[in-house]
């Protein structure tokens, strides 16, 4: 393709005729702010911040909005555009509570950054603050509209990116406000609790429901036995929390960690992983032997979930009744677990360390307690983590590694791939071959299901059978893959669907900014990691087979007590009511 030459302060820079002069500047390494800007959407010039200088232009112009022409010459720092950024950001100050000092995203607040990048010292405008209540409403998710921007990447990604527009924009001028529709409360609508809005938000107006003093509080009760599970995800993402590159694997070191904030036990969601996969991998068996509803999906993803019964509620019967890996651990500890080790299961507490903001709402899930109360009783994201070492004055990368507590932190490289879009199902591929061939995968790696594209599909064969997969990350490839499915026009044996773009290392906790860079870095390191390990197939844990000798066979009957579930339509319904 012909390139585009343009003079960006003074530098001669070359650009693809579709890029913007935000981008072509970005790649030629010239910094312009933005406070609007999001990757992953359609570029609106909401916030202003922006502006540049273009010669044959009166006006200062938006960067992001601006396709490139061949010739133009663009000042992106002149006094003009300085004075006018600063303009624009005084006004957003001049409506934002002064709270820094205890915002949750002090130290990481793009505003803020922006604040000190262009040099503002004074509050040069008094605004009228407004009267904005902060939202409580949702399990997942607080919104504090006081300090709402404007920005409208919570509405972006809500609405083009996961295609649920749960947040939309309403009134006018001054009176404008990102909310539901009809002023209603996130926890009124269909919300899948996904958390990209939290992820994409530049300032704190969204976070996760924090959880931490909760968990502070039963790791200083002397009557609880406290144990922590760690999902596969957090062991790539939680070292960025730290300063270090992304996908920098932190195990052993991770384990230390939590061990030094004093959970009693340190156990690996990995081996849950294991768990999820013999039980799915015996109901897809199970439904091919006996012409059950297929295509099987997977279900792991609590965000897919809800959204799943939400929108497309006459596809329940087709998701796996498997609950999550987080949901097994929790039903195991509960159980199996407390009986063991004569522990009244009343006394446990069960921590889930997380990248799903959906996961706080999945623990309150009345189906999937086991004991009349949650199976998991509090879930930290990979932030609210990441802000407790900070509290305990913990340097993670610099401590020891140590090795988690057994046998439920045995695993495989199966169960790390969890973490990454495809994982799931090459993870069940591994196990379901061996076990309907009874042969040796010549090759363990299924490199067709892996990838970042958006829907991807595959046939394999098994026995000689052709198996016909489809796999979708973010909602909105999902609605588009269901769509497929519900015409007829699609025909598959085994569907993996992930509500985060990337899966779980794109998961709303995690650590930010988390993009298409970061989402290939974290996974690479997934794969990684799998590759390092002696075992990779779910079926050879040996942890795996002796709780089997314990609970009998796999999809038997204490199998479906402990680790199988149902759901339920909501269309039409409130979010977060059952």
């Amino acid at each position: 393709m012909e390139k585009i030459t343009l003079t960006i302060d003074g530098q001669t820079v070359e650009a693809s005729p579709e890029q913007t002069v935000l981008e072509a500047a970005r790649a030629a390494g010239i910094t312009i702010p933005t406070l609007c800007y999001c990757p992953s959407t359609k570029p609106s010039g909401a916030c202003r911040v922006c502006l540049v200088e273009v010669e044959g232009m009166r006006n200062l112009t938006t960067s992001c909005t601006l396709p490139v022409q061949n010739n133009m010459v663009v000042q992106t720092n002149s006094a003009k555009v300085r004075e006018a950024r600063r303009g624009v950001v005084e006004l957003l100050l001049s409506d934002h509570p002064n709270e820094c000092l205890t915002c949750d995203r002090s130290g990481s607040c793009e505003l803020q950054n922006l604040t000190q990048q262009l040099g503002i010292r004074t509050i040069t405008y008094a605004g009228s603050m407004g009267d904005r209540a902060v939202d409580n409403s949702n399990p997942s998710i607080v919104r504090d509209m006081r300090k709402c921007v404007a920005c409208r990447r919570c509405v972006d990604v809500c609405k083009e990116v996961q295609e649920v527009s749960a947040l939309g924009v309403a009134g006018r001028g001054f009176d404008s406000s990102v909310c539901p529709a009809f002023g209603d409360e996130l926890g009124d609508v269909a919300c899948a609790l996904c958390g990209q809005c939290v992820l994409v938000c530049p300032t704190g107006a969204l976070s996760e429901k924090d959880s931490t003093a909760k968990v502070w509080r039963a790791l200083a009760d002397p009557d609880k036995h406290v144990v922590v599970q760690v999902a596969p995800a957090i062991r790539t993402t939680i070292g960025e929390e730290f300063g270090l590159e992304p996908g920098t694997p932190l195990v052993g070191e991770l384990v230390e960690g939590l061990r030094r904030l004093g959970f009693d036990k340190v156990f690996d969601t990995d081996f849950a992983a294991d768990l999820t996969i013999i039980e799915e991998g015996t109901e897809l068996l199970t439904r091919l032997e006996s012409g059950g509803t297929l295509p099987l999906i997977t279900s792991c993803s609590p965000g897919w979930v809800k959204y799943c019964e939400h929108f497309f509620p006459d596809l329940l019967p087709n998701l796996s009744s498997c609950k999550s890996p987080q949901e097994m651990f929790g039903a195991v500890m509960k159980n199996w677990y407390a009986e063991k080790n004569q522990i009244p299961a009343e006394k446990i507490f069960v921590v889930s360390v997380m990248p799903c903001t959906a996961k706080k709402f999945e623990v309150t899930r009345p189906e999937l307690a086991t004991t009349g109360e949650p199976d998991v009783d509090a879930v930290l994201t990979t932030r609210e983590l990441a802000k407790m070492f900070r509290e305990a004055g913990i340097d993670l990368p610099k401590l020891p590694p140590a090795d988690f507590d057994q046998p439920l932190g045995e695993s495989t490289g199966a169960a790390v791939i969890f973490g990454t879009t495809g994982g799931v199902m090459e993870a069940a591929l591994r196990t379901v071959y061996e076990k309907v061939t009874g042969e040796t995968l010549p090759q363990v790696e299924f490199h067709q299901v892996r990838g970042l594209e958006g829907i991807r599909e595959a046939t394999i064969e098994l026995a000689g059978t052709p198996v016909r997969l489809a796999l979708a990350h973010g909602l909105g490839n999902a609605k588009k893959l269901l769509q497929r499915i519900q015409s007829g026009e699609a025909d598959y044996t085994f569907v993996e669907i992930m509500a985060c773009p990337g899966g779980c290392i794109g998961g709303g906790g995690g650590p930010r900014p988390t993009n298409e860079e970061t989402r290939t870095q974290r996974a690479e390191a997934l794969y990684k990691l799998d590759r390092d390990l002696p075992l990779r197939k779910s079926h050879e844990n040996p942890a795996i087979e002796a709780l089997y000798k314990e609970l009998g066979e796999p999809g038997g009957e204490v199998a479906h007590r402990l680790l199988h579930t149902h759901y339920h339509s909501r269309r039409g319904g409130c979010a977060c009511q059952e």
